[in-house]
C-alpha cells in the first residue's frame, strides 16, 4: 500500500511547536531557530496543504480552526514517535528500570532493604524516583510505580504484592507519659494530640471507621505535609500518628514506635504498576523484582532486613 506523501518534518515540527506554545518566538527558543525560519516554515507547509493554519493579527498567530484540529493530531504523532524511542532506548541491555514511590516508602522501606536487593539481585539496575502521585507510571520516562493504592480490576499491568494495614504508632516514652500501654483501647486516642498528614487526609477518619469510632471525635493536632515528617515527628514524641505497617515496621522493631492498638487491613494493596508499553527487558527485570518483593513481604518481620 503506498503511503501518502507526508510534508516536510522540519514545517511540521516547527508548527506544532508554535501551536503548542502559543508563538512563533516561543516555538524559534525550543527548537534553535531564528523566528524568521519558523514564519518560513509555517507558511510554506500552509502552501502546501492548501490552507491557513493560523489568522495573523499583526505578529500575532492565532490557530484557526483547521489548524487546531491538525496540531492536536502533530503532536499526538510527535508524542507517539517520542514514546516510541523511548522504549527502544529502555531495551538497550543494562538500560536501569525507571521507578517510582513516595518519598516515605523510599526512605522508611526501601532504601534500608537495598543493599539486600542488590545482594540477591546484582544484575538488576534500578533507578529510583521520589513522586507522591499515583498517576506518575503514566507519565514519560517512567517504567513503573509502587504504590498503596486500591486495584483496579480492568489494568492488567498492575501487580498486587500485599495487603495494607494501617494503625497509630507513638514514641514509647510519650505512650508511658499518657498511660498508653499495649492493649490500650482504641477510643484512648481521644484527646490526644494526633498527627496528621496533608498528603493522606483520609487516614485517621478511615482508621476509625475501621474501629467504629465517630470520625467526629477526632482532635487532629499537628500537621505536616508528608508522612516521612510525620513518622519523624512521631519517633520525637510529638503525638500519635496514623501510618501503614509496613513504613513502620523497622521503628517499632528497633523500640522507636509502638503500636498499642495494632494494624487494622484497608481496601488498599501494595501495588507494582508498570507501563503499557514496557519493552521486553524492562518486562523481564520488573517481573524479578516483583518476584523479589513478594518474597521480601512473605517473611517473618524481623527477616525483612
Amino acid at each position: 500500500m503506498t503511503r501518502d506523501p507526508l510534508p516536510s518534518l522540519t514545517a511540521l515540527r516547527a508548527f506544532e511547536a508554535t501551536a503548542r506554545l502559543g508563538s512563533a518566538s516561543a516555538a524559534a527558543d525550543s527548537l534553535h531557530l531564528t523566528h524568521g525560519a519558523i514564519s518560513r516554515q509555517i507558511k510554506a507547509l500552509e502552501s502546501e496543504l492548501g490552507t491557513p493554519l493560523f489568522t495573523r493579527h499583526g505578529r500575532r498567530l492565532v490557530l484557526s480552526a483547521e489548524g487546531q484540529a491538525f496540531a492536536d493530531r502533530c503532536t499526538q504523532a510527535f508524542d507517539i514517535i517520542s514514546a516510541a524511542r523511548r522504549t527502544l532506548e529502555r531495551t538497550r541491555e543494562g538500560a536501569p528500570l525507571v521507578l517510582t514511590c513516595t518519598g516515605s516508602l523510599l526512605a522508611r522501606w526501601l532504601i534500608p532493604r537495598l543493599p539486600r536487593l542488590n545482594s540477591e539481585l546484582p544484575e538488576l539496575r534500578l533507578h529510583w524516583v521520589s513522586d507522591e502521585r499515583e498517576s506518575a507510571a503514566a507519565e514519560q520516562d517512567i517504567d513503573a510505580h509502587l504504590v498503596f493504592t486500591e486495584p483496579n480490576p480492568a489494568n492488567t499491568h498492575q501487580r498486587i504484592l500485599a495487603t495494607e494495614r494501617i494503625g497509630p504508632v507513638i514514641a514509647p516514652q510519650l505512650a508511658a507519659q499518657l498511660g498508653l500501654a499495649a492493649g490500650s483501647a482504641s477510643h484512648s486516642v481521644l484527646n490526644q494530640p494526633l498527627l496528621h498528614t496533608l498528603s493522606r487526609p483520609q487516614a485517621w477518619p478511615q482508621w476509625a471507621r475501621l474501629y467504629g469510632i465517630d470520625e467526629k471525635e477526632l482532635q487532629l493536632g499537628q500537621g505536616f505535609e508528608h508522612l516521612y515528617y510525620l513518622l519523624e515527628a512521631a519517633e520525637a514524641g510529638l503525638g500519635i500518628a496514623i501510618a501503614p505497617q509496613l513504613l513502620v515496621e523497622d521503628a517499632i522493631e528497633s523500640g522507636r514506635l509502638i503500636a498499642p492498638w495494632g494494624f487494622a487491613a484497608t481496601d488498599a494493596r501494595l501495588t507494582l504498576i508498570s507501563r503499557e508499553d514496557l519493552g521486553a527487558t524492562a518486562q523481564r527485570q520488573l517481573n524479578e523484582l516483583g518476584n523479589w518483593l513478594e518474597a521480601m513481604l512473605a517473611l517473618p518481620l524481623p527477616s525483612r532486613r
